[in-house]
């Protein structure tokens, strides 16, 4: 009863532990990363998509690439028929504008021509269509020639026909010698500019132009008159 008394050791937990057994802590952790891990490893596996190997990546990298460089370029491309269809939109409406001017100084000269036909000299054979003027002229072989028709009681139905061109003159076979031109179609309403030029036979010198206005070739005569052939 009075002997030596012991040390009293107070454990905390109650009881003590074994050596060499890690701590309950440490197992549940260790037991949660291995859980974690095999749950990250099925949900790859069962529903994430399948991972690429090296050699895909770099094959979807190059596509993606390829793909990229394939949008600028189509992008550039529209960008340069923007600013194509920009200028021939412009161009467009330059045309318009200088059309309308043309447009307008055509009526004007028209409306000058309709005004000198008006002030011509009347053909002294009168007939429906007038020959109000003419020139001829010889160059180079060949018969140039302007003549004015007018039509005194114009309608809105345009006359048609044939310009009949036959030359008096001579040449080195005959002193007086007729020579029949090609005739020239004609259409118009009221006042008409006939122009152009035709080939002279060899030698033949024309010294007078009969102008016909025929309704058709060899047909009837719609006017006509003589003039010199200078």
């Amino acid at each position: 009863m009075f002997g030596r008394s012991k040390p009293v050791v107070l454990e905390p937990y109650g009881h003590r532990r074994k050596r060499g057994r890690p701590p309950r802590w440490l197992v549940l952790l260790l037991s949660g990363v291995v859980v974690g891990a095999a749950g990250v490893v099925v949900v790859q596996e069962r529903y994430l998509p399948p991972r690429l190997s090296a050699g895909e990546s770099a094959k979807l990298r190059n596509a993606y690439d390829s793909t990229e460089a394939e949008r600028k370029r189509l992008q550039q491309a529209l960008a340069d028929t923007e600013q194509k269809l920009a200028s021939t939109t412009a161009q467009h409406k330059s045309l318009q504008e200088e059309f309308a001017g043309s447009r307008a100084r055509i009526e004007r000269l028209s409306e000058d021509l309709a005004t000198t036909v008006a002030a011509l000299p009347p053909d002294p054979r009168g007939g429906t269509v007038e020959v109000r003027a003419g020139r001829f002229t010889v160059r180079g072989g060949a018969l140039v020639y302007d003549v004015v028709l007018a039509r005194e009681r114009a309608g809105t139905r345009p006359t048609t026909g044939v310009l009949q061109l036959q030359l008096i003159g001579s040449s080195a076979k005959s002193p007086e010698t007729t020579v029949a031109l090609k005739p020239v179609p004609i259409s118009f309403t009221t006042h008409e500019v006939v122009r152009g030029s035709q080939p002279l036979p060899d030698g033949f010198r024309p010294r007078e132009a009969k102008v016909q206005v025929l309704d058709r070739p060899a047909g009837a005569a719609l006017g006509m008159r003589v003039m010199l052939v200078k």
